[in-house]
């Protein structure tokens, strides 16, 4: 508090010095209390480091801000989070306006994408060591493992290290931080940036700046600064857009001045009737030229360190979009970019051409990311929280078909088929699922299915496991596993092994059949003999050549037509009753 009234009292002194524009502050804090002192002085504030996006020009006519805001940034973090299809994320957060502001948009753009924030972790502006390792412990008995990091910049890199002390780099945690880490590397001298092993896996992202001739001859100047002990720094994005904000300063009031000659300032009543102890508000003056040089620098367009600069209607510069890095191992990768335009690509676009929001999740392109722990397959990026309770699962306790599932008499032990198949099943997945089976019914007699189906879309238990069969009634309550076992009335009847002949056709016929078989030859005999006997030449004479010729004519109906009608229908009728009397005996045989 001390160091926010001490800047507040230098803003104070500043404007006593009939100032035209301010540039800066670095901190989103102070900018909202400097902010309402530029309103009053009608001073334009150009800031190229506050990114809290509750910063706006409805509130603050006189705020311009020459870097992103984080509605950008948190809305490229959302589609980054969509992308590997997570769906809860933990945030850690400095305790100040830029933190609680830049997460709360984060949850918005989450929202949008049916993901959320499931817990906040906040953190005091001094980042105390043991008061990260308190606040990490605890996350690690919950269930998300993607971690979005947004404080401010932090040289020391200290919730990393208490990461890492924590054993929480590894490939079962995710981390995700804003543009607070490239920031903070870009910064690092190249010997320094050789210590950053831990870091393996992070992922964040950097406001981009195309390269250009511009860049490369100041960055080489720059390099000449270093040599001779006048910068001790590399340079980040933030100060690229700090070096183009003086320039964009320099030039409004070159041109207020070609225009309105002269700069003047005036008091203001309101100003002088306040009396405040220490601060002497009344001595400030307003510029009466303010709205003039906020118009000039509204309308800025030339292409900078930055990029092309260039202010819309909310006095933001126009997004540029971000780099999406990638730490692996001690190098820096870019693995692609985000525009309010396309989204995640693999090349820059420029977000001021197309419509924003324009794209789906199809188009989305990044290249492959290593992960904490070396990995490049995508992290789950979540697991059972320590302190969930285990699954219910309903199991009918049967009384019949006992194979399939039921609870072992005087042991509480699940056994049968079913459970088999769960069991394997489980094995399957790649984490552990905590479980309790709780039998369903007295196990004197069979349970109703319907009633523990109920149970389970009531939510007494969590999911049911037995030989419960797929209805139509029931799919519109619970969701159904594929079948595993095949339904039907099966069966199982042992064969005896015996050697394959040509005969094996004969096999069927039993002794009962042949002689079935005779008897309809006999009888079909008799009956043509007693309707031919009088009126055929051919079945009269001796009883021998009777007999033969009966038995032959009978023979015959099995393999041709007869002339007579008559005698081809008694044919078929003995026929027929040699078949119902096979029947008859299969029958009795399988009785």
């Amino acid at each position: 508090m001390s160091f926010f009234i001490h800047n507040v009292s230098l803003a104070f002194q500043l404007v006593e010095e009939e100032v035209v524009a301010i540039i800066g502050p670095q901190s989103s804090g102070i900018a909202h209390m400097i902010s309402a002192i530029a309103n009053g002085l009608q001073v334009p504030l150009i800031s190229y480091a506050a990114t809290d996006p509750t910063l706006s020009a409805l509130q603050f006519p006189f705020f311009i801000r020459t870097t992103q805001s984080d509605s950008y940034q948190m809305a490229a973090m959302a589609d980054l989070v969509d992308f590997f299809r997570w769906r809860e994320v933990i945030a850690i957060v400095v305790d100040d306006e830029y933190g609680r502001n830049g997460i709360g948009a984060l949850g918005e753009e989450l929202n949008k994408k049916r993901a959320k924030i499931s817990y906040k972790l906040f953190l005091s502006n001094q980042l105390d060591e043991s008061e990260i390792m308190d606040k990490l412990n605890k996350s690690k008995l919950l269930g998300p493992r993607v971690y979005v990091v947004h404080v401010n910049p932090d040289p020391r890199l200290r919730i990393f290290t208490v990461a890492r002390k924590l054993q929480m780099m590894t490939d079962n945690y995710t981390w995700l931080a804003t543009d607070w880490l490239s920031a903070t590397l870009d910064s690092f001298p190249p010997t320094k940036k050789a210590s950053l092993g831990f870091l393996q896996g992070v992922v964040g992202l950097r406001q981009h700046t195309p390269e250009s001739s511009q860049k490369r001859a100041f960055m080489s100047r720059w390099k000449g600064m270093q040599r001779k002990g006048s910068a001790s720094s590399e340079l980040n994005t933030y100060g690229l857009q700090a070096y183009d904000t003086v320039w964009i300063v320099a030039y409004a009031i070159e041109r207020f001045l070609d225009e309105h000659k002269n700069i003047t300032f005036s008091f203001n009543s309101k100003l002088v009737d306040m009396k405040t102890s220490g601060l002497q508000i009344e001595k400030l003056k307003v510029f009466t030229g303010g709205n003039d040089l906020l118009d000039i620098i509204l309308q800025t367009n030339f292409t900078g360190l930055s990029g092309q600069v260039q202010f819309n209607q909310d006095q933001n510069v126009f997004s540029g979009g971000y780099d999406v890095i990638n730490i692996d191992q001690v190098s820096i990768r870019t693995v692609g970019y985000w525009s309010n335009v396309s989204g995640l690509s693999l090349s820059p676009q420029d977000a001021r051409k197309g419509e924003q929001n324009s794209y789906s999740r199809v188009d989305q392109r990044l290249q492959n990311i290593t992960w904490p722990g070396g990995k490049t397959e995508r992290p789950r990026g979540w697991i059972i929280a320590a302190d969930e309770r285990p699954l219910r699962i309903g199991v009918p306790n049967r009384a019949s078909f006992v194979e399939f599932v039921t609870e072992v008499h005087g042991s509480h032990r699940i056994e049968g088929y079913c459970i088999d198949v769960f069991l394997k099943a489980r094995e399957l997945v790649p984490y552990d699922v905590p479980y309790m089976f709780e039998p369903f019914g007295d196990g004197q007699s069979n349970p109703r299915y319907d009633d523990l189906v109920h149970m389970v879309a009531a939510d007494v238990f969590d999911a049911a496991v037995g030989d419960i069969a797929i209805l139509t009634n029931r799919t519109k309550m619970v969701d159904f596993s594929q079948p595993y076992a095949s339904t039907g009335l099966v069966i199982v009847a042992p064969i005896r092994n015996s050697k394959s002949s040509a005969w094996v056709f004969l096999q069927p016929f039993t002794v009962e059949m042949w002689c079935a078989i005779a008897a309809s030859f006999v009888m079909i005999a008799v009956v043509i003999w007693i309707l031919e006997h009088r009126v055929n030449n051919e079945f009269r004479g001796p009883p021998k050549r009777q007999l033969v010729t009966m038995l032959m004519f009978s023979f015959s109906t099995l393999f041709k037509t007869n002339r007579e009608e008559y005698l081809t229908l008694i044919a078929y009728i003995g026929l027929f009753f040699l078949y119902l009397l096979k029947l008859c005996i299969c029958h009795r045989k399988d009785t």
